[in-house]
């Protein structure tokens, strides 16, 4: 285990989205970056599993900045499906971009990805997943729009 963890939520598999109580990522945490090519960061997030004898491994780590990139990233996308479906194909394939988002000096942007061959098929499908996931996505939407709120004051 890391020495440099400075944050842990231990028992994220019983809270797992659909792979709640079975999920095999046990916990996560927020300290420096234990992967070389994140040592350039100051903090990172870790994703931890069990290996196969259940000592706890690094998964995944993602320096702290794409993190915020895939909040807003994915934050975007959800407010782009809310009114998709006054589009016939539920995007519009003369303009794909959705929003190009300013962040340090360049740009985010955010399109509909019309390199997909079966775009037609997969934007519905896309779109009736996240209706599908309104449950788990909505509570954690209102969790961390109140935090964020909390975060504004700060």
């Amino acid at each position: 285990m890391n020495e440099k963890i400075v944050m842990v939520s231990k028992g994220y598999d019983r809270i797992d989205g659909r792979n709640g109580y079975r999920s095999d990522i046990k916990r996560l945490t927020l300290g420096a970056p234990m992967l070389e090519e994140n040592k350039k960061m100051q903090i990172a997030a870790q994703i931890w599993k069990n290996d196969n004898d259940g000592e706890l491994i690094l998964a995944q780590e993602l320096p702290i900045h794409q993190v915020f990139d895939l909040i807003i990233f994915l934050s975007r996308t959800l407010l782009y499906f809310k009114d998709a479906y006054r589009l016939p194909l539920l995007y519009d394939p003369e303009k794909p971009t959705v929003e190009r988002i300013g962040v340090q000096g360049g740009v985010l942007p955010v399109d509909v990805c019309t390199d997909n061959e079966n775009i037609n098929k997969d934007i519905k499908a896309f779109a009736q997943s996240l209706n599908d996931l309104g449950e788990l996505i909505g509570e954690r939407q209102r969790v961390l729009s109140r935090i964020l709120e909390e975060l504004e004051c700060y």
